[in-house]
């Protein structure tokens, strides 16, 4: 677990860097997919704010080796940590990959 916490405070620093140095990517698809895809992304975004202070949280119980507090709150935050996770990657895929816009593919 440590190792997980370790590469996705990576990644957040990384992402953090890329969205306050360049311009947004825009999601151009209309219809379902579009709606499909801001659903999940307004999920994303609220529990990636209210993950990180649990992860904080749940680690900080574990380095005190209060494992019965920290497998109580474990249980609530690794799901929210994996769909977290699932869905940022599935919002790179949207943007990326399955529907890039005009501008990155030429």
């Amino acid at each position: 677990m440590s190792g997980a916490f370790l590469v996705s405070a990576v990644f957040l620093v990384s992402y953090l860097y890329y969205h306050f140095n360049y311009d947004p990517v825009r999601l151009e698809v209309q219809g379902p997919i579009r709606t499909i895809y801001f659903a999940m992304l307004i999920s994303h975004i609220i529990l990636a704010v209210v993950i990180v202070p649990l992860i904080l949280r749940t680690l900080f119980l574990a380095s005190k080796q209060n494992f019965v507090a920290h497998k109580k709150i474990a249980r609530i935050v690794f799901p929210l940590w994996i769909y977290t996770s699932l869905t940022g990657v599935l919002i790179y895929f949207f943007l990326y990959v399955w529907f890039p816009s005009e501008s990155l593919t030429g």
